[in-house]
């Protein structure tokens, strides 16, 4: 299941590699309302697609994916795990492989890939400062007593009484964590496997940052609605910070 928004470069090469992995007979690409060619290339490569008429965060192509997976597991008398894969991740896609095993052996009821070190084009370390990650493992570890490595990692299998014990997915770039502290809390197995994955590196230019200023924010409101951070903080005013720094971080002229 693939949520994607403007991957028209990429989203082919990604559902033939996902296609080509061990027990995978269904791709399914969710359109989050893209303005290029996305859908049409995601079809053509064999992907069973949906398509949203505006684009609605990653937490509603997620649904949409499922609600469409669980139509046609009802329809064919079968009962499929789910395996959640960014779009952007091209050929590398074929190394998902790993998350499926203990799924599918009912050894986990979630995992979640742990991705090498990334790197952008000129071979220099992607990523920020490492502030969003942070907060996601310290909110985890409040929430659960977990210590997740990779706590923001969209790249997971899990059964699906495990994504229905999510539900509602946490809004916007919060769902992975809410997602983990959930499944947690109910008792669920989860757990982290090293996969040899690649994906678009963000920058650090003016929208890299305004990207994990956004990403701050929603990871924030999913674990502070968790319970995870204390309440001498309220979201309203985390998110007036936010709208600050990235006011500050636009390009002037």
């Amino acid at each position: 299941m693939v949520p994607a928004h403007d991957e028209g470069d990429r989203v082919a090469a990604t559902v033939r590699a996902i296609a080509a992995l061990p027990g995978v007979d269904l791709v399914v690409v969710v359109d989050d309302g893209s303005s290029d060619s996305t859908a049409a290339l995601a079809e053509e490569a064999g992907a069973v697609v949906v398509r949203h008429g505006r684009n609605r965060g990653k937490a509603a192509a997620l649904e949409s994916g499922a609600e469409l997976v669980r139509a046609l597991d009802r329809r064919e008398g079968v009962r499929r795990h789910l395996l959640l894969l960014d779009a952007d991740l091209g050929a590398t896609a074929v190394g998902a492989a790993p998350l499926l095993a203990p799924v599918a052996a009912g050894e986990a009821d979630m995992t979640i890939g742990v991705l090498p070190p990334q790197t952008r084009p000129d071979g220099s370390a992607a990523g920020g400062h490492g502030f969003v990650v942070k907060l996601a493992a310290d909110g985890i570890r409040q929430a659960t007593g977990w210590e997740p490595r990779q706590p923001l990692s969209g790249q997971r299998a899990l059964t699906r009484e495990a994504f229905e014990a999510g539900l509602p997915l946490a809004a916007g770039f919060g769902v992975e964590a809410g997602l983990t502290v959930d499944l947690l809390r109910r008792g669920l197995r989860v757990r982290e496997v090293d996969v040899d994955l690649g994906h678009r590196a963000t920058g650090n230019d003016w929208r890299g940052q305004l990207h994990r200023a956004q990403q701050w924010r929603d990871v924030y409101q999913a674990l502070r609605a968790r319970g995870a951070f204390p309440a001498w903080d309220t979201t309203r005013d985390v998110a007036a910070r936010v709208q600050s720094i990235v006011a500050r971080l636009r390009p002037r002229g």
